[in-house]
């Protein structure tokens, strides 16, 4: 009776705990829905766990407009979510979405080096180089093919410094380390998604480098919180690293 809309469950059999299904609750008065099967991946990514399995099935589905991660380091929040946006901006066979928007809030850890010269790419780029390791990864290390899509203006690096005033359509849109923002800059940032848009945060409360928020008043955590209640909104945590054994 406490199931939120999206909520995913696992449902175990009666007579043999070892089967499992993975669905997600839609309402009380539509069944269970079983999870989207892709013998290929998204994007050639396949889930290593049931979460990023939740996650892929969220990000995948056009009727979710936000979606919130949160998980610790290398957990898959910004490989997954990339992924599903380039299965759906770039593949003609599946594109719902014109373009691809990438973002992160500009938070240095420990000291600050300074101001960097140069152009906005060119600033941004220190801040973006997690973004551009997973596009690689992604992209199987193209850097040709990156640089090509992001010269025809399909992959766009987006400071959030200048997100206000814009109206943003048909766009997926990331933004990556969102538990730096505060409340007013989400709020800001969701309030620019114009008609068919749709919007992934992705963000670890542990790891918050902005001295002015905390791990229940950053931005992220109210995200997910006021969101919670509504059909358009999935959530999901992450509990597992998958990046290395080392990390």
């Amino acid at each position: 009776k406490n199931l939120k809309s999206n909520e995913y469950v696992m449902l175990i059999s009666n007579a043999n705990e070892k089967k499992t299904a993975l669905g997600r609750f839609i309402n009380e008065n539509t069944p269970v829905r079983q999870l989207r099967k892709d013998k290929k991946g998204v994007w050639g990514i396949k889930p290593r766990n049931k979460e990023q399995s939740f996650l892929i099935d969220a990000l995948m589905d056009t009727n979710i407009e936000i979606v919130t991660v949160i998980g610790k380091a290398g957990s898959g929040k910004t490989l997954c979510a990339i992924a599903a946006a380039l299965e759906q901006t770039l593949d003609e066979r599946t594109s719902v979405y014109t373009r691809l928007i990438v973002s992160r809030p500009v938070q240095p850890l420990g000291k600050d080096i300074g101001f960097l010269p140069g152009t906005m790419e060119e600033k941004m780029s220190p801040w973006l180089m997690p973004i551009q390791d997973n596009l690689q990864t992604l992209m199987g290390n193209d850097k040709v093919t990156l640089d090509m899509y992001m010269e025809q203006g399909t992959i766009e690096i987006e400071a959030i410094t200048y997100i206000r005033g814009r109206s943003i359509g048909k766009a997926y849109i990331i933004i990556d380390e969102a538990q730096n923002l505060t409340k007013h800059e989400i709020k800001t940032i969701i309030t620019r998604i114009g008609e068919g848009t749709k919007i992934v945060l992705t963000g670890d409360i542990e790891q918050i480098d902005n001295v002015y928020v905390n791990e229940t008043s950053n931005g992220l955590a109210h995200a997910v919180e006021s969101f919670k209640d509504y059909p358009i909104a999935g959530h999901m945590t992450f509990k597992k690293g998958e990046r290395s054994e080392l990390a």
